[in-house]
């Protein structure tokens, strides 16, 4: 009986893809406070090495080798795409500069764990990798699978914007009643859910992985 054997082929979308996470994995971890401005679109990882308890398995091994440990499990992953692009829609030429919109969802991150009573921005660590477009939500998706990062799955909200006046009737989010602090996030309805309940569905969580 012969084996079947399936020809490598590097154009196959999840090859590229598989290429875009390893790039940015093998970039250089940088303290999330103290990131120059720098221009363009594309993913990002972020490393918790703080002592928040029910974080404890993913800061040890962030911490085990800062700055070069790729085993490191992310907290959160993510992109970053131009004006447009979740439309479909792009202004312009296709290789139209996008601006500095991964710098700012990393500076936008970095307000809202500023804001947060019981997280210290130094304690976080990030990974970014400037993408073309095309590639980026492909780089999200395999990193998600991959990872399936705590702040992505498990504990949702912290991605989330201020959705404005007059639309607060949702229900707050998980990562907010365990980190509070942002502002906007106390004009939503409060969740059932105690913050003890959520550290101990996050030591759970990671504890089976």
């Amino acid at each position: 009986m012969t084996a079947q054997v399936i020809p490598f082929n590097p154009l196959d979308k999840r090859n590229l893809g598989e290429s875009v996470t390893q790039a940015l994995l093998t970039a250089p971890a940088m303290p999330l406070d103290r990131l120059a401005s720098f221009p363009g679109a594309g993913v990002y990882a972020l490393y918790y090495t703080g002592g928040f308890s029910a974080y404890a398995k993913l800061a040890k091994r962030a911490k085990s080798a800062p700055g070069r440990d790729q085993a490191a499990i992310p907290i959160y992953v993510g992109k970053a795409v131009p004006a447009g692009a979740r439309r479909g829609v792009r202004s312009g030429v296709i290789d139209n500069l996008p601006g500095k919109v991964l710098y700012k969802r990393l500076e936008e991150h970095a307000q809202s764990i500023d804001a947060a009573q019981n997280l210290d921005l130094a304690d976080f660590q990030c990974r970014f990798l400037v993408v073309d477009d095309i590639w980026i939500p492909l780089g999200e998706s395999l990193l998600i699978a991959r990872f399936t990062p705590l702040w992505k799955t498990l504990i949702d909200g912290f991605g989330n914007h201020d959705p404005g006046s007059g639309r607060y009737a949702g229900v707050r989010p998980r990562w907010d009643v365990l980190h509070p602090g942002r502002a906007w996030a106390t004009r939503l309805k409060e969740r059932e859910e105690t913050a003890e309940e959520i550290a101990m569905d996050a030591v759970t969580f990671l504890n089976a992985r």
